[in-house]
Protein backbone atom coordinates (compact mmCIF):
# COMPACT_ATOMS: atom_id res chain seq x y z
CA UNK A 1 0.00 0.00 0.00
CA UNK A 2 1.16 3.16 -1.01
CA UNK A 3 1.82 5.95 1.95
CA UNK A 4 2.07 9.47 3.20
CA UNK A 5 5.50 10.20 5.01
CA UNK A 6 6.24 13.31 6.44
CA UNK A 7 10.23 13.92 7.58
CA UNK A 8 10.91 16.15 9.53
CA UNK A 9 13.49 18.35 11.64
CA UNK A 10 15.14 21.43 12.18
CA UNK A 11 17.50 23.22 9.98
CA UNK A 12 20.76 21.43 9.67
CA UNK A 13 19.33 17.85 10.28
CA UNK A 14 19.85 16.83 7.00
CA UNK A 15 16.16 16.71 5.15
CA UNK A 16 17.61 17.31 1.88
CA UNK A 17 20.12 15.12 2.19
CA UNK A 18 18.14 12.07 3.02
CA UNK A 19 15.21 13.52 0.07
CA UNK A 20 18.22 12.69 -2.64
CA UNK A 21 19.39 9.51 -0.90
CA UNK A 22 15.42 8.47 -0.94
CA UNK A 23 15.65 9.28 -4.29
CA UNK A 24 18.82 7.90 -5.09
CA UNK A 25 17.65 4.24 -3.58
CA UNK A 26 14.08 3.96 -4.79
CA UNK A 27 15.77 5.02 -8.55
CA UNK A 28 18.69 2.52 -8.08
CA UNK A 29 15.84 -0.37 -7.84
CA UNK A 30 14.28 0.81 -11.07
CA UNK A 31 11.50 2.89 -9.80
CA UNK A 32 10.41 6.14 -11.18
CA UNK A 33 9.88 9.53 -9.42
CA UNK A 34 9.82 12.96 -9.76
CA UNK A 35 11.45 15.40 -7.15
CA UNK A 36 9.60 18.76 -6.30
CA UNK A 37 11.02 21.29 -4.11
CA UNK A 38 9.91 25.15 -3.34
CA UNK A 39 12.25 27.55 -2.39
CA UNK A 40 15.35 26.09 -2.46
CA UNK A 41 18.12 27.68 -1.33
CA UNK A 42 20.59 27.40 -4.51
CA UNK A 43 17.25 28.78 -6.58
CA UNK A 44 14.37 28.05 -8.67
CA UNK A 45 13.44 24.33 -9.89
CA UNK A 46 16.90 22.75 -7.82
CA UNK A 47 16.92 20.45 -4.64
CA UNK A 48 20.10 20.96 -3.15
CA UNK A 49 21.59 19.91 0.19
CA UNK A 50 24.40 21.70 2.40
CA UNK A 51 26.45 18.96 2.23
CA UNK A 52 26.73 20.39 -2.08
CA UNK A 53 24.82 17.84 -3.73
CA UNK A 54 22.09 19.04 -5.86
CA UNK A 55 19.40 17.72 -8.42
CA UNK A 56 16.85 18.97 -11.23
CA UNK A 57 13.41 19.42 -9.51
CA UNK A 58 10.11 20.92 -10.11
CA UNK A 59 9.36 23.87 -8.23
CA UNK A 60 6.02 24.44 -6.73
CA UNK A 61 4.48 27.60 -6.80
CA UNK A 62 1.24 28.42 -4.89
CA UNK A 63 -1.12 27.49 -8.16
CA UNK A 64 0.92 24.00 -8.48
CA UNK A 65 -1.72 21.26 -8.97
CA UNK A 66 -0.18 17.68 -7.62
CA UNK A 67 -3.37 16.09 -8.92
CA UNK A 68 -3.51 17.65 -12.18
CA UNK A 69 0.35 17.42 -12.61
CA UNK A 70 0.76 13.81 -11.88
CA UNK A 71 -2.63 12.22 -14.02
CA UNK A 72 -1.46 14.59 -16.66
CA UNK A 73 2.01 12.53 -16.66
CA UNK A 74 -0.06 9.07 -16.11
CA UNK A 75 -2.38 10.43 -18.97
CA UNK A 76 0.29 10.88 -21.48
CA UNK A 77 1.91 7.27 -20.74
CA UNK A 78 4.64 8.32 -18.06
CA UNK A 79 5.23 6.19 -15.28
CA UNK A 80 5.59 7.57 -11.88
CA UNK A 81 6.30 5.17 -8.88
CA UNK A 82 6.74 7.98 -6.16
CA UNK A 83 7.36 11.81 -5.33
CA UNK A 84 9.86 13.37 -3.25
CA UNK A 85 9.22 16.67 -1.98
CA UNK A 86 11.14 18.95 -0.19
CA UNK A 87 10.54 22.26 1.51
CA UNK A 88 7.02 21.12 2.44
CA UNK A 89 6.28 23.79 4.65
CA UNK A 90 5.92 26.01 1.94
CA UNK A 91 3.34 24.10 0.58
CA UNK A 92 -0.40 25.48 1.05
CA UNK A 93 -2.63 22.49 2.96
CA UNK A 94 -4.75 22.64 -0.47
CA UNK A 95 -1.39 21.18 -1.96
CA UNK A 96 -0.97 18.62 1.24
CA UNK A 97 -4.38 17.56 0.62
CA UNK A 98 -3.31 16.61 -3.45
CA UNK A 99 -0.47 14.95 -2.51
CA UNK A 100 -2.98 12.40 -0.14
CA UNK A 101 -5.41 12.05 -2.83
CA UNK A 102 -2.21 10.86 -5.04
CA UNK A 103 -1.24 8.65 -2.33
CA UNK A 104 -4.92 7.22 -1.62
CA UNK A 105 -6.29 6.84 -5.19
CA UNK A 106 -3.23 6.51 -7.71
CA UNK A 107 -1.27 4.00 -5.10
CA UNK A 108 2.10 6.98 -5.48
CA UNK A 109 4.24 7.21 -2.53
CA UNK A 110 4.96 10.46 -1.49
CA UNK A 111 7.96 11.34 0.95
CA UNK A 112 8.05 14.73 1.91
CA UNK A 113 10.46 16.47 3.80
CA UNK A 114 10.17 20.03 5.71
CA UNK A 115 10.64 21.67 9.02
CA UNK A 116 7.28 21.61 11.32
CA UNK A 117 7.96 25.53 12.83
CA UNK A 118 9.51 29.26 11.14
CA UNK A 119 10.91 31.83 12.92
CA UNK A 120 8.14 32.26 14.90
CA UNK A 121 8.18 28.98 16.37
CA UNK A 122 4.65 28.57 14.79
CA UNK A 123 3.49 25.15 12.63
CA UNK A 124 4.12 26.01 9.07
CA UNK A 125 0.41 25.66 7.34
CA UNK A 126 1.28 23.11 4.76
CA UNK A 127 3.78 21.10 7.71
CA UNK A 128 0.75 21.15 10.19
CA UNK A 129 -1.45 19.59 7.48
CA UNK A 130 0.78 16.94 7.24
CA UNK A 131 0.94 15.93 10.53
CA UNK A 132 -2.72 15.54 10.43
CA UNK A 133 -2.85 13.30 7.46
CA UNK A 134 0.49 11.61 7.05
CA UNK A 135 0.46 7.97 7.29
CA UNK A 136 4.25 8.23 9.14
CA UNK A 137 6.02 10.98 10.37
CA UNK A 138 9.87 10.63 11.18
CA UNK A 139 11.72 12.93 13.25
CA UNK A 140 15.14 13.05 12.00
CA UNK A 141 17.82 11.39 14.24
CA UNK A 142 20.33 13.90 13.23
CA UNK A 143 20.14 16.48 15.95
CA UNK A 144 21.37 19.86 14.83
CA UNK A 145 22.85 21.95 17.77
CA UNK A 146 22.71 25.42 19.10
CA UNK A 147 26.05 27.39 19.29
CA UNK A 148 25.71 26.69 23.25
CA UNK A 149 26.04 22.50 21.83
CA UNK A 150 22.37 21.90 23.61
CA UNK A 151 19.89 20.04 20.73
CA UNK A 152 18.45 22.87 18.57
CA UNK A 153 14.44 22.84 18.78
CA UNK A 154 14.19 26.00 17.11
CA UNK A 155 14.60 27.95 13.79
CA UNK A 156 15.34 31.52 14.02
CA UNK A 157 15.65 34.53 11.85
CA UNK A 158 18.35 36.64 11.61
CA UNK A 159 18.96 40.16 10.04
CA UNK A 160 22.65 41.39 10.87
CA UNK A 161 23.48 38.64 13.37
CA UNK A 162 20.16 39.78 15.50
CA UNK A 163 17.16 37.66 15.72
CA UNK A 164 13.95 38.99 15.03
CA UNK A 165 9.82 37.77 15.78
CA UNK A 166 8.40 39.49 12.68
CA UNK A 167 8.63 39.86 8.43
CA UNK A 168 6.99 37.99 6.23
CA UNK A 169 7.04 33.77 6.59
CA UNK A 170 8.98 33.31 3.54
CA UNK A 171 12.17 35.10 3.38
CA UNK A 172 15.28 32.74 1.33
CA UNK A 173 18.55 32.46 3.59
CA UNK A 174 20.55 30.33 4.49
CA UNK A 175 22.67 29.29 8.18
CA UNK A 176 26.12 30.01 6.98
CA UNK A 177 27.74 33.27 5.83
CA UNK A 178 29.61 33.08 2.22
CA UNK A 179 31.47 36.22 3.22
CA UNK A 180 34.22 35.44 5.80
CA UNK A 181 33.26 36.30 9.28
CA UNK A 182 30.90 38.96 7.81
CA UNK A 183 26.97 38.13 8.84
CA UNK A 184 24.38 38.12 5.91
CA UNK A 185 21.32 40.47 6.26
CA UNK A 186 19.36 38.14 6.27
CA UNK A 187 20.47 34.79 7.51
CA UNK A 188 19.04 31.34 9.59
CA UNK A 189 20.17 30.01 13.16
CA UNK A 190 19.04 26.92 14.68
CA UNK A 191 18.81 27.32 18.41
CA UNK A 192 17.86 25.33 21.57
CA UNK A 193 14.18 26.88 22.86
CA UNK A 194 16.28 29.07 25.99
CA UNK A 195 18.66 30.77 24.06
CA UNK A 196 15.45 31.13 21.23
CA UNK A 197 13.28 32.65 23.72
CA UNK A 198 16.27 35.11 25.02
CA UNK A 199 16.66 36.02 21.32
CA UNK A 200 20.52 35.25 21.81
CA UNK A 201 22.02 34.51 18.62
CA UNK A 202 25.73 33.17 18.39
CA UNK A 203 27.13 36.57 17.62
CA UNK A 204 25.00 38.43 20.24
CA UNK A 205 26.23 35.62 22.67
CA UNK A 206 29.82 36.37 21.80
CA UNK A 207 29.31 39.96 22.08
CA UNK A 208 27.89 39.71 25.55
CA UNK A 209 31.04 37.46 26.22
CA UNK A 210 33.33 40.61 25.17
CA UNK A 211 31.67 43.04 27.25
CA UNK A 212 30.99 40.49 30.33
CA UNK A 213 27.70 38.42 30.68
CA UNK A 214 24.43 41.09 32.52
CA UNK A 215 22.00 39.25 34.65
CA UNK A 216 19.30 38.86 32.46
CA UNK A 217 16.67 40.76 34.70
CA UNK A 218 16.47 44.11 33.58
CA UNK A 219 16.58 43.25 29.82
CA UNK A 220 12.72 42.94 28.47
CA UNK A 221 13.86 40.84 25.44
CA UNK A 222 15.62 38.21 27.50
CA UNK A 223 12.82 37.33 29.65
Amino acid sequence: MAELQFFTGTMDSGKSTLALQTNHNHAARGRVGRIFTSHDRAGAATLSSRLGLQHDAIEVDGDFDFWKYVVGALTRGGRVDYLICDEAQFYSPSQIEQLARVVDELQIDVFAFGILTDFRSILFPGSARLVELADRMNVLQVEALCWCGKRATQNARTENGEMVTEGEVIVVGDVDSSDGDALPEVGYEVLCRQHHRRGMTASRAHAVQMIGDPLPFGDSRLG
